[in-house]
């Protein structure tokens, strides 16, 4: 490419750093950095975040875990968690809510499983799958941690699509009063419409999904608005640490199967 021809493209390459500076960094964050650290530590993200959490957090406080992980990402390392702000709108869905069972797809480091598992009703139960072995026992290992036994959160290693056919016979889940999905967006409509194939979604419950915006679940969203079935609004949020990157947690009230 002739010099000519380079610095013609030059304000047009600095008028998209400038525009997309945040997803810049985030994506120094999320795959250089990381990458190198995993290189050089030998653990992941989730296992760094963890022996974090062992050495300045107490056990039996799911409230100081959950600071303590918030802290670890805004100033050691970008954990990409569901974050505090997101984090209150779950939880004042739990709390409104009041489940006897929830529903969790995508444990990841067990931040939301926590924020779950703390504001439940006495005698409520939470299932929380996780498709990834190695997050799973971070996961498990952070749950106890924070104090929650079996008996109030279960903990499924499996992909979601195999899981949930399951969910009646192996793990005796006959509805879920809430479901959050916080795994792969690209999963969620193929998600829903098996909770909904297997009738483990009464009238009335709840579906929170992360992400929605960004990375973007438009399939997700589109089903949701044009089924007939759900009523859905969108809580307009930023990432975690990256305010200026615009995403949001759809909310969904199932009317039945009509």
């Amino acid at each position: 490419m002739s010099p000519a021809i380079a610095l013609a493209f030059l304000p047009l390459v600095v008028t998209l750093l400038v525009r997309y500076r945040h997803h810049f960094r985030l994506l120094v964050h999320t795959v250089l950095l990381r990458s190198l650290r995993d290189y050089l530590s030998g653990l992941r993200i989730e296992e760094r975040a963890f022996s974090y959490v062992l050495t300045h957090a107490l056990p039996g406080d799911p409230s100081q875990i959950l600071t303590t992980l918030d802290h670890w990402s805004s100033h050691c390392e970008y954990l990409s968690h569901m974050g505090p702000a997101k984090g209150q709108i779950l939880i004042r869905m739990v709390e409104e809510k009041a489940p006897a069972c929830v529903l969790e797809l995508g444990t990841y480091c067990g931040y939301s499983t926590l924020l779950i598992a703390r504001a439940l009703p006495p005698g409520s139960r939470l299932l929380t799958v996780e498709r990834d072995p190695r997050t799973a026992v971070v996961a498990e290992k952070l749950i106890r941690l924070a104090g929650f036994d079996e008996r109030t959160v279960e903990l499924i290693v499996g992909s979601s699509e195999e899981v949930i056919p399951r969910l009646r016979t192996q793990y005796q889940l006959s509805r879920a009063d809430l479901v959050l999905l916080a795994h792969r967006p690209r999963c969620y409509l193929r998600d829903l419409q098996l909770l909904e194939a297997h009738a483990l979604l009464p009238a009335g419950a709840t579906v929170l999904a992360d992400h929605v915006l960004f990375p973007g679940a438009p399939r997700f969203l589109q089903y949701a608005k044009s089924c007939g079935r759900y009523r859905c609004r969108i809580h307009h949020t930023g990432l975690p640490d990256f305010p200026a990157i615009k995403d949001g947690i759809a909310q969904l009230t199932y009317a039945g199967p009509g």
